[in-house]
């Protein structure tokens, strides 16, 4: 026998701590895999309740518009006010009297500016609006 010949006792000890290798990443394997299943069960999870949120959002009715303080104790009484609140109602941001004018179709004369400017103002007064900066009207945030 010469010093590159493999005897087959060599040949044995190869092939177990080959066995003993494949055999520890087939383990590595199994457990990543129980990992990633588990992690697979809580992705699916996590898919269904948004599904069912989806679901239970889609089925609840539409919210009813808000209110507009129109009705609130101490409000002035008139038609011109009420104009006034429903172009509040309509718009999302602060108005000045010359553009409450234009949204009620109103000739954008001084005498009318003045009086919803008068009219803002008083609303203003019983706390159904808010004057955010001088002559810039807004309805109060919740």
């Amino acid at each position: 026998m010469t010093g590159g010949e493999l005897t087959l006792g060599a040949v044995l000890v190869r092939l177990d701590e080959r066995e003993r290798e494949i055999a520890a990443q087939a383990e590595q394997t199994r457990e990543q895999i129980t990992r990633l299943t588990a992690m697979l069960d809580e992705l699916g999870q996590a898919a269904e309740e948004v599904r069912i949120t989806r679901k239970t959002l889609l089925e609840l009715p539409d919210p009813a518009p808000p209110t507009p303080p129109a009705t609130a104790p101490g409000f002035p009484g008139g038609a011109a006010y009420q104009e006034i609140m429903a172009v509040f109602a309509e718009t999302d941001g602060p108005l000045r009297a010359r553009g409450v004018c234009e949204a009620m179709d109103l000739e954008l004369a001084p005498t009318n500016i003045n009086n919803v400017r008068l009219k803002l103002k008083r609303l203003t007064g019983r706390g159904i609006l808010t004057e955010p900066e001088p002559g810039l009207f807004t309805l109060p945030r919740p």
